[in-house]
């Protein structure tokens, strides 16, 4: 009889477990908190801004996050192709509430050196400045499509707006 206590307990754990590891607005990402600022070598660093409302900048930047222009990097295979996470841990690009927290500098941090304690590795070595500019121009469309990040007021903006 004990043993049996034992069993439902572990079942019950385990489903409990397996519940809060899925679903949710959150898709187990966790609670939605700031992301740490950009080190001092990429705090500075600004998408183009001729390149916000560039068309052929962001087709070649889907092209990069699906692994098409270059086999060795695809996004989509942790982040799905539309930004929903395929693999556990991976941020989901579509949530504007935790996407709205990262500058175009800190995204472009984060895509170049990964993400400590994560299994977002860095891309430098594989792609080139502008490259990684093209994945943050192209996955902040999920989330974020019509915004540029406004330096003036630390925030994502309309296109046009001031």
């Amino acid at each position: 009889m004990n043993m049996r206590i034992r069993l439902i307990h572990v079942l019950l754990v385990m489903g409990l477990g397996l519940l809060s590891s899925c679903g949710g607005e959150q898709g187990g990402e966790g609670p939605i908190v700031p992301p740490p600022p950009a080190p001092a070598e990429y705090a500075d660093k600004r998408m183009p801004a001729d390149w916000w409302g560039d068309a052929q900048k962001l087709e070649e930047g889907r092209k990069l996050f699906i692994g098409e222009t270059n086999p060795d990097v695809n996004c989509a295979s942790c982040h799905g192709k539309d930004g929903k996470p395929v693999k556990a841990g991976a941020t989901d690009f579509r949530n504007p509430e935790r996407m709205k927290l990262y500058s175009d500098s800190v995204w472009f941090w984060r895509i170049s050196e990964g993400v400590a304690n994560t299994k977002m590795k860095g891309w430098k070595s594989k792609l080139s400045e502008e490259d990684r500019w093209k994945l943050v121009l192209y996955e902040r469309n999920f989330a974020l499509s019509g915004k540029i990040w406004n330096e003036e007021t630390k925030q994502w903006s309309e296109v046009g707006a001031k």
